[in-house]
């Protein structure tokens, strides 16, 4: 990922009032964090990692591999489990405008049953459940801008 691409992310960050935003790819992770409390750009260099400043957006980049992060389904609420965003972007329900949602409320969903889209940077990647249940709540409302993390569905296991 070059500058081009980061300031790309920034830029897409302020579109949509995203305040962070995290990717990882094999060995590269590069998490953002915009934040209002910030007075100006700082610069700073560590063995663990690299962190670029950029207007009130802080980009850190580490040296030394990944760290393990909490998947996209996690649960709050005993007995039911939340699909979160595995990115920032725009959720759709659906493939196309024309098309039926991927799924409504109580429908059955398995690990690799496609859920819904998250459009990020003009790419549409398919959202997978990662888990085997019933959905009980649509969380997100069609078209609106979604962060990493955010919880899209609820499901009660199966």
């Amino acid at each position: 990922m070059d500058l081009k691409d980061i300031k790309a992310i920034i830029d897409l960050m302020k579109k949509n009032s995203v305040s962070e935003f995290e990717l990882e790819k094999q060995d590269f992770k590069i998490r953002l964090k915009r934040g209002v409390s910030n007075p100006g750009p700082t610069f700073a260099q560590s063995e663990d990692s690299t962190s670029i400043a950029y207007a009130p957006s802080t980009v850190q980049i580490p040296a030394g591999g990944i760290s393990s992060q909490p998947g996209a389904v996690s649960s709050s609420v005993p007995g039911e489990i939340e699909i979160k965003s595995p990115m920032i972007g725009t959720f759709y329900r659906a493939p196309s405008p024309e098309s039926g949602p991927y799924i409504e409320v109580g429908m059955e969903v398995s690990p690799d049953m496609v859920v819904c889209i998250v459009e990020a940077m003009k790419v549409m990647n398919e959202i997978k459940s990662e888990v085997k249940g019933v959905v009980t709540q649509v969380l997100v409302e069609n078209g609106k801008p979604v962060e990493f993390g955010q919880p899209l569905f609820k499901v009660r296991p199966a």
